[in-house]
């Protein structure tokens, strides 16, 4: 019994003596990690993007030139992000990429800039995967999607706002060429290279004109997710299954190109004064989740305490 108890005592002084040993010796590799913690006082951007999103629509039968189900997968991915950090003000999408813009004074995980993207990336890759029969049903993942990540830092509003409008002007441009394109290759019958040589320096009207002369289609009418993309923002929400005003995560497609949207959202970015701006919207899906489980979650704590 003695020697037991000594062995035990030998173990422990060894176990400590390793752990000292191995904290003093070779901790000095932290010493190589760089120091990534991004400037204060500015709007962080985390934009992931798609990797080879084209062969992957392609292998996974999206519809052209627009795929509701990817979108709206896309949206969700992005919804579970911001749900999660809560220093995200708003957050805007298009095809396959996301923008989060970071509070301007945020903490989160000490402004570490690897920190911050890889965190982000992963929830929204990891998402995309979890969900994704949430809303292709039946249509197999053939094989995992992959996001590649940047971060860009911003010293002012105007610079973010900037910054927004132009990833929505890029929705225009790239969505009415896509539109023309598929019209041409699907309902012309041209080849892909017959319908870019077609397409070859024209502007917006004369894609217009195309669509509208050659196809009957009117391109203001489509939908605006397809022309403008999704943002996300944190508004005060009432719907007729509760009575009661709350905050949800709100998904639109409204023109930031146009002045009368930052008018509106005034505190968007910096809160200047205490007006809440509430949403009278549809209630879309995203909505009618937070909705519902908000009333599941009042339903079981009034069970427990009763």
């Amino acid at each position: 019994m003695f020697r037991n108890r000594l062995k035990s005592i030998r173990f422990i002084n060894t176990n400590i003596h390793i752990s000292k040993m191995a904290k003093s010796s070779f901790e000095y590799v932290k010493s190589y990690e760089l120091d990534d913690t991004l400037l204060p006082n500015t709007w962080i951007v985390v934009r992931i993007d798609g990797k080879c999103f084209h062969k992957f629509s392609e292998h996974h039968n999206f519809t052209k030139p627009n795929d509701l189900r990817a979108l709206k997968l896309m949206n969700y991915a992005a919804y579970q992000v911001m749900k999660d950090t809560h220093d995200i003000c708003v957050a805007f999408g298009q095809s396959d990429e996301y923008s989060f813009i970071f509070n301007k004074n945020t903490a989160f995980y000490k402004r570490r800039g690897a920190k911050l993207l890889t965190t982000i990336n992963s929830k929204f890759s990891s998402s995309y995967v979890f969900y994704w029969r949430k809303f292709f049903g039946d249509e197999i993942l053939q094989y995992p999607p992959s996001f590649d990540g940047r971060i860009v830092l911003y010293p002012s509003a105007e610079n973010v706002i900037d910054y927004l409008k132009w990833r929505q002007a890029d929705v225009h441009i790239n969505n009415l060429y896509n539109t023309a394109f598929w019209a041409l290759v699907l309902q012309g019958k041209l080849s892909p290279v017959e319908a870019e040589k077609r397409l070859c320096g024209t502007v917006s009207a004369d894609k217009n004109e195309i669509l509208f002369k050659e196809f009957n289609i009117n391109y203001n009418k489509e939908q605006e997710i397809f022309k403008r993309g999704t943002i996300l923002l944190k508004l005060q929400v009432q719907s007729d299954i509760i009575k009661k005003i709350v905050t949800a995560i709100t998904d639109i497609h409204e023109d930031m190109l146009k002045e009368n949207f930052w008018l509106k959202y005034e505190n968007l970015l910096e809160p200047k004064s205490k007006k809440v701006v509430h949403y009278n919207g549809p209630i879309t899906d995203i909505l009618t989740e937070q909705i519902l489980n908000r009333d599941k979650s009042k339903q079981c704590n009034s069970i427990k305490i009763s």
